[in-house]
């Protein structure tokens, strides 16, 4: 007799080719039945002998489609149903959402094929996707991921789209994001006046490959916003660009044609390769030292041996790629400190002055989102993510939550995230920017009100920053007026703190967690930054802390390293501080030196007292450059003739800074000073633990994005000690919401 079993699946399983997975396995397994979308995940019912319902359940579960993530699944024998065959059926939605959202996947080697198939009928067309690939997150309206659920929705599929749509043996067969060049989206390249130059067809993307070879930078609408482009061999017009975009030291992106184009110009390892090749394509960040090809290097990476990487990842960017015998700067189509264009209205107003022309198309995208950015360490390759956004966001799996309150969190202002529990499911948002810029603010707040339509849940907690001039801790006390909610503030660095111990989940352990970073509002209203802090049965306790300084000039001392040398400058130092100021700002900031009260703990800062004092940088013109310059003097260091700058019983910035100027007067090189800086700071830490008897220490905080740092303390750990990274979430203040989450359910509650 034939028996039936219903099967849930959870997880990120929408979306991904599931369900279509589903019915070959089930006809393979001869079961009739149906499976289905719904607000938790995927239904499957399933009639057929017992022993091959069981199998055709253990091979879903071991061997699911390859990007998607199963999180639970259960199976039960139900009351006997009546199937003829088995069946996709459509979503229904019982309930509000209660699943993984779906992020980007970079496009997959098959319709990479097809593109490149003069004899296939997706030859040339650029948003050319399948099951496997293509924009989720960028085009989701709301959820189950339905056609009709997202942007793609105002694009009927043509007959022979819908034949592959509906055929069980097509690798298309259910993708939600299936079109062609009859029937799906156009795309048109237009000059800065707005006249059209060349529409969808075969000679476009010569067309714009033949234009940034004479020169001209072009905006480019990809699957998930704007990316700005020119020929990276150009430096004239890497400059320019530069200037354009008002970006006058930060770093590029260089979009390489092709892995081996990549491979032929610079030295990358086997990490670096499946990171640039996986489903997330995210640039990645490797050492220019050995580069050998004619890319306009110090205008791309000004100052740097260091290159942000990355190949195509979508069907736009490979067709121009295919056309392309060089390299192409492609970074965020942005003014600098604003956040990444998606609407044509908006990129013509704004970037019409930047690019000669602009590659435009009408698809809607609904969540823009930056490319993500990656690095791996030099000695011990431990991963490091500078920026999650496109292919990482919306979701975070690595965990289990229980709490019967909605929660959102508001995050942090200088890198905005936010984080989100309305259901069982906990959901961080891409990387937003700096809320200080007005554009960035208003995609803040959109975010935040796209995460409760498409939830349809308003908060209960709303969680923010202590800071009190916080953009995303005044407005989180808006929305929870609006909602009735409660907020609970949450100091800055014991949410750094929570989110690297939610990241491993070490709530049961006792860890000694070291959080440095540049700023954050202290429970003593001090601004901390260099932090020590005990966690032991859901309580943290801050006990011990870099020496204070005195905090000149809010933050303007982040944007000038001169003010922190400044503030930790000894009489000794008379004549270098008279090279760095003019006499009448000399005598201005000291006399507000001998009045301030304002005190901070900032390894940041104390990063940047060391750049300005061996004349790296006196003044950032992006957010932490003084630090990356400072760890691009260590090409490699011999731990064996480092030296400390502090003795064990006083960790101060006064010390540390006091014993690199007598170096500095012995004629010390710049490089060895550095290495001993850092040095200091790992050898200090590890020595604290051990005479603590801490086994465990978890790091946070944008000062552990220095990779050498991060290889030193790996170095120098004895076995008895294990040390805890991100892996997930950036170190730095994007991982803030995440750490309030985690804050206000195991410490909190």
């Amino acid at each position: 007799m034939l028996k039936t079993y219903k099967i849930t699946v959870s997880g990120q399983v929408q979306g991904v080719g599931f369900r279509p997975y589903v019915y070959g396995l089930a006809t393979a397994f001869k079961l009739n039945g149906t499976v289905s979308n719904n607000e938790k995940g995927v239904l499957i019912f399933a009639q057929g002998d017992t022993e091959n319902i069981k199998s055709f359940y253990r091979k879903l579960i071991h061997f699911p489609p390859p990007v998607s993530i199963i999180q639970n699944s259960s199976i039960t024998e139900i009351d006997s149903l009546f199937f003829e065959d088995f069946q996709i059926v459509s979503s229904n939605k019982n309930g509000q959402l209660n699943l993984p959202l779906t992020p980007d996947f970079a496009l997959c080697e098959d319709c990479k094929k097809e593109l490149e198939n003069s004899k296939n009928r997706r030859f040339n067309y650029p948003f050319t996707t399948c099951v496997n690939c293509g924009p989720r997150w960028a085009i989701t309206k709301t959820f189950s991921f339905e056609r009709n659920h997202t942007s793609l929705d105002k694009f009927e599929m043509c007959e022979t789209c819908n034949k592959e749509y509906t055929n069980p043996k097509n690798r298309r067969f259910h993708s939600q994001t299936n079109t062609c060049s009859s029937c799906g989206i156009d795309l048109f390249l237009i000059n800065s006046d707005g006249k059209t130059i060349e529409t969808t067809g075969k000679n476009l993307f010569k067309k714009i490959a033949e234009l940034l070879s004479k020169g001209n930078i072009i905006a480019i609408k990809n699957t998930s916003g704007y990316l700005l482009c020119c020929n990276a061999e150009n430096e004239t017009v890497v400059q320019k660009l530069r200037v354009q975009k008002n970006r006058p030291n930060k770093p590029f992106a260089v979009l390489f044609p092709s892995l081996k184009k990549l491979q032929k110009e610079v030295e990358i390892s086997e990490k670096e390769i499946e990171l640039l090749t996986s489903t997330e394509s995210p640039i990645t960040i490797i050492s220019s030292k050995n580069y050998n090809g004619n890319l306009a290097l110090n205008t791309i990476a000004p100052n740097l041996n260091q290159l942000g990487a990355m190949l195509p990842y979508t069907g736009i960017l490979q067709l121009l790629a295919n056309e392309l015998s060089f390299p192409i700067v492609a970074t965020s189509g942005n003014i600098h400190g604003s956040p990444i264009i998606s609407e044509n209205d908006e990129a013509f107003e704004k970037l019409g002055n930047v690019a000669d022309y602009l590659l435009q198309h009408n698809l809607k995208i609904e969540h823009p989102q930056d490319d993500s950015v990656v690095k791996f360490s030099k000695k011990f390759q431990q991963k490091i993510l500078f920026r999650r956004s496109r292919g990482f966001a919306p979701n975070y799996l690595n965990i289990s939550m229980q709490s019967d309150k909605k929660i959102m969190a508001m995050g942090a202002d200088l890198k905005s995230s936010i984080a989100f529990y309305p259901n069982n499911h906990l959901y961080v948002s891409q990387y937003l920017g700096n809320l200080e810029n007005f554009d960035v603010y208003n995609r803040f707040t959109a975010e935040i009100n796209s995460f409760i339509n498409l939830f349809e849940q308003e908060p209960e907690i709303v969680l923010t920053d202590k800071h009190p001039l916080y953009h995303s801790s005044k407005f989180g006390k808006e929305l929870a007026k609006k909602t009735n909610s409660k907020t609970v503030e949450i100091q800055h660095h014991k949410a750094h703190f929570t989110a690297i111990l939610g990241e491993h989940n070490l709530f049961k352990e006792k860890v000694l967690g070291v959080i440095f970073d540049g700023t954050g509002y202290g429970d003593d209203a001090q601004i901390w930054g260099g932090e020590f802090f005990n966690y032991e049965a859901n309580t943290i306790e801050r006990i011990n802390h870099l020496a204070y300084f005195d905090w000149l000039l809010g933050d303007k001392m982040a944007k000038e390293p001169r003010l922190s040398l400044l503030s930790l400058a000894s009489a000794e130092m008379t004549e270098i501080l008279a090279e760095k100021f003019t006499s009448n700002e000399l005598k201005t900031y000291q006399s507000l030196k001998k009045i301030n009260q304002l005190k901070t703990s900032s390894v940041g800062r104390l990063f940047d007292t060391v750049a300005s004092l061996l004349n790296i940088s006196d003044f950032n013109s992006y957010e932490g450059e003084a630090a990356i310059l400072l760890e691009n003097w260590i090409e490699n260091y011999d731990l064996s003739v480092c030296k400390n700058y502090v003795t064990f019983e006083n960790f101060s910035a006064h010390d540390i800074i006091q014993n690199i100027y007598k170096d500095l007067q012995k004629g010390i090189s710049t490089k060895n000073i550095i290495a001993n800086f850092l040095f200091t700071l790992a050898n200090y830490i590890l020595k604290y633990a051990k005479n603590k008897q801490y086994k465990y220490i978890a790091f946070s905080g944008g000062v552990f994005q220095n990779t050498t740092l991060v290889d030193m303390l790996i170095e120098l750990a004895p076995k008895e000690i294990k040390l805890y990274f991100h892996k997930d979430l950036s170190p730095n203040d994007e991982n803030i919401s995440f750490g309030q989450m985690m804050y206000y359910l195991k410490i909190t509650n």
